[in-house]
């Protein structure tokens, strides 16, 4: 989708070429900067009930007098943050759509002037509108029509504050569609090997380096936790390492690093059949640090960015990994498997111990990797796991700004108890109580070298029931702490 701005001098709106103008009203009263034929139909509409000033409150108004868009639609929103601006941009377009709107202009009448959040939230909540998952349903809705947005805006310097937000919205939305479409394919079509030809695709649409290894790389590099999740299943693992180059050499990377499993059916710990369906999802985190692989590389910020993803299935086998086997990391320290279900942590601990070699300024690593946490946050916060207070702020931060948030979970020594084993130098998996702070506490063990933070995205990275369907989150709480590392 085409994203602009557009500067409106006074009683303008009126005269906007566009199919359809939403107008997205803040506050409980007809804004006074309102052009007199909107102002006069808004007012009628709610004086015949169609609109009420509430917030999440829409009306539809055909061939408003006065007013050039043949259809013009109202959303309320509850203020003027970037959240309610949003969902009021999310309901006004659910008015239009299937109309045959290829161009849309958006007003935002009342509240503070037009900002750049504001500006970023219209061009992620039009962009989630029109994506439509196709890949292995060609005989689903047509390819949306709406394919260009225009923001109004009341002055020059309203709209430079609104193009900067529309052009990181845009960037976002891209990463955001790549990572829910890698995340919808089904299994069978989404394997490893498929992981990894994405990744190149993208890497060279995008000017990146991309590099892919196969089982024997991986076997050289003694990655021997990956490889043991990866031995029950016909497919191959992959290793992919992507390169964004925007500084100096000399400058430290900051390192992404996502949990790929392209299908877990919990290996011989097996999962129920009950929604298994979905656990085509659980390579969320890889699909998140490709997607925002893809929007970096569009908004060119002066880092250097390195996304890993380790990527295999999880398949019960006459080879599989067994409950009670002891493998050994890439680090050296040995692992006793005490539910082959619990194998994201497996192959992320050889993944953490790789990314040492670039000496990075930080590491977040991004995975679908429990249940606990589901049940701890629910999905509306990713959790949020770093030993590091200011890492751990930069995420909160970034959530919040790209409306993507996360919430930061403890990791006090005591949690670590439960790891220990009579056979290994840690155990995978610890009681019940605490799972997803005793899976970060796993992962820590492996990240002595680095500033590290861990995001568990079991909630988050994809939705069930009717609208079932990867989201594409957290790339736009990666995205929004990658740029602010530049700064």
């Amino acid at each position: 989708m085409d994203f602009h701005t557009q500067t409106m001098t006074a009683g303008g709106t009126g005269r906007v070429a566009a199919d359809a103008l939403l107008l997205l009203l803040v506050g409980d009263a007809v804004p006074a900067a309102l052009d007199a034929a909107l102002a006069a139909a808004v007012a009628d509409a709610v004086k015949q009930g169609d609109l009420a000033l509430k917030p999440g409150r829409t009306a539809y108004l055909r061939q408003v007098a006065g007013v050039k868009a043949p259809r013009v639609a109202v959303a309320v929103a509850k203020d003027a943050s970037a959240k309610a601006i949003k969902a009021a941009t999310a309901a006004g377009i659910a008015l239009i759509k299937g109309l045959g709107v290829k161009h849309l202009a958006v007003w935002v009448a009342g509240g503070s002037a037009l900002d750049a959040a504001q500006a970023e939230a219209v061009a992620a909540a039009a962009a989630d509108a029109v994506y439509v998952y196709r890949t292995t349903k060609p005989s689903a809705a047509e390819a949306p029509v709406l394919a260009k947005l225009t923001l109004l805006a009341a002055s020059k310097a309203e709209a430079q504050a609104a193009e900067g937000g529309l052009a990181l919205g845009a960037a976002i939305a891209e990463g955001v569609a790549l990572a829910r479409e890698l995340a919808n394919r089904p299994g069978n079509h989404c394997t490893p090997t498929l992981l990894a030809a994405e990744a190149r695709k993208m890497g060279k649409a995008q000017g990146l380096k991309v590099e892919v290894m196969d089982r024997k790389q991986i076997e050289k590099l003694g990655m021997g936790s990956f490889l043991s999740v990866a031995q029950g299943s016909d497919e191959p693992p992959r290793f992919i390492v992507m390169h964004y180059r925007g500084a100096a050499k000399t400058q430290a990377p900051l390192v992404l690093v996502g949990k790929g499993i392209t299908f877990d059916s919990g290996g011989i710990s097996l999962k129920p059949g009950a929604e298994m369906d979905e656990m085509k999802f659980d390579m969320g985190g890889a699909a998140s640090v490709i997607g925002t692989m893809r929007a970096v590389s569009q908004l060119k910020p002066q880092l250097n960015i390195i996304g890993v993803v380790a990527s295999c299935e999880n398949m019960p086998s006459g080879r599989a990994l067994k409950p009670g086997d002891v493998v050994t990391s890439m680090s050296g320290q040995t692992i006793e498997v005490l539910n082959t279900d619990a194998e994201g942590r497996l192959i992320l601990c050889d993944a953490l111990t790789y990314v040492e070699r670039f000496k990075p300024a930080a590491v977040v690593d991004i995975a679908t990797l429990t249940g606990a946490c589901v049940i701890a946050l629910g999905a509306v916060r990713s959790g949020l796991f770093s030993p590091d207070d200011g890492l751990a702020a930069e995420l909160l931060a970034a959530g919040d700004a790209a409306l993507d948030p996360c919430w930061r979970m403890p990791t006090d020594d005591e949690y670590d108890e439960g790891l220990k084993s009579n056979f290994a130098d840690i155990a995978n998996i610890a009681g019940r109580a605490g799972g997803a702070i005793t899976a970060a506490m796993f992962l820590k063990r492996f990240t002595a070298k680095l500033r590290w933070a861990h995001l568990d995205i079991a909630a988050t990275a994809w939705k069930s029931g009717p609208a079932k369907g990867g989201t594409g989150r957290p790339v736009g709480l990666l995205t929004h702490w990658l740029l602010s590392q530049a700064k």
